[in-house]
C-alpha cells in the first residue's frame, strides 16, 4: 500500500521504539502515529537514564502525555517501583495497554489512564491520595504548544509532588521556557532541536 493510499484509508504508521536497559532491555515498544507522538530517542534516553539511575529504584512516577510510553517503560525495566501513565488518545492508550501486556508488566506496577494530563493535575489537588504522590515525573508534551508551561505550573501546585522528587522535560532547543522558581535544574543538554532537562522540586512549605 502506497503512503498516499494508507493517508486516504486513514491507516496509521506503525512505529517501534527499543528499550534500552534493565529487564526489558532490547524489547521492542510498538505505536501508531498521532499528532504530537515523538517519542524519546535512543540517544537521548541512554544519557538521561544515566542521570536517573540514582533515583529510580522502586520510585513512584508520572509519565504526563505518555505517548509510546517509552519512557516509563524503560523507568520500569531499570527498576522503578510504579508508573502512571497519562494519555488522551484513545488509541494510544490501547497501544500502551498492548505494550503492558506484552512485557508481562505486573498490574500493581503500572496504571494506564485515558485522561488529559492538564484535567488529571487539576484535579488530583483536589482529590489526595498517597496513590498520586511521585518521586520522578517525566514531562514530554507536543512541540510548539504551551502544554510545557501549563502542566509545569499545574504539577507544581498539584501536592502530588513528594519533597525533592525528580522532574524529567523535554522541549524545542528554540522555545522560551521558563521552569517554576522552586524547581532547582540539575542537568541540560541539546541534541539536535531537542532541549532535556533534569529539575529537582523543593517544596515552598
Amino acid at each position: 500500500m502506497t503512503k498516499v493510499d494508507s493517508a486516504k484509508r486513514g491507516v496509521s504508521k506503525r512505529g517501534k521504539c527499543r528499550i534500552i536497559a534493565g529487564k526489558w532491555r532490547g524489547r521492542i515498544i510498538k505505536f501508531d502515529d498521532a499528532e504530537g507522538l515523538r517519542p524519546t530517542t535512543d540517544r537521548i534516553r541512554e544519557t538521561v537514564f544515566s542521570w536517573l539511575q540514582t533515583y529510580l529504584p522502586q520510585s513512584r512516577c508520572l509519565d504526563c502525555f505518555a505517548g509510546s510510553g517509552v519512557l516509563g517503560f524503560e523507568a520500569l525495566s531499570r527498576g522503578a517501583g510504579r508508573v502512571v501513565f497519562l494519555e488522551h488518545n484513545k488509541r494510544t492508550v490501547n497501544n500502551l495497554k498492548e505494550s503492558a501486556s506484552i512485557l508481562a508488566v505486573d498490574a500493581h506496577k503500572i496504571a494506564i489512564k485515558h485522561e488529559d494530563a492538564l484535567s488529571w493535575l487539576q484535579s488530583v489537588r483536589s482529590n489526595k491520595s498517597s496513590d498520586a504522590q511521585f518521586d520522578l515525573v517525566f514531562l514530554d508534551p507536543p512541540f510548539h504548544s504551551d502544554l510545557l508551561i501549563k502542566s509545569c505550573t499545574l504539577l507544581n501546585n498539584s501536592g502530588c509532588l513528594a519533597e525533592d522528587a525528580i522532574i524529567y522535560i523535554e522541549h524545542a532547543v528554540n522555545a522560551d521556557v521558563e521552569m517554576p522558581d522552586n524547581w532547582v535544574c540539575l542537568k541540560e543538554k541539546n541534541s539536535g532541536q531537542v532541549a532535556y532537562k533534569l529539575f529537582i522540586y523543593k517544596s515552598l512549605t
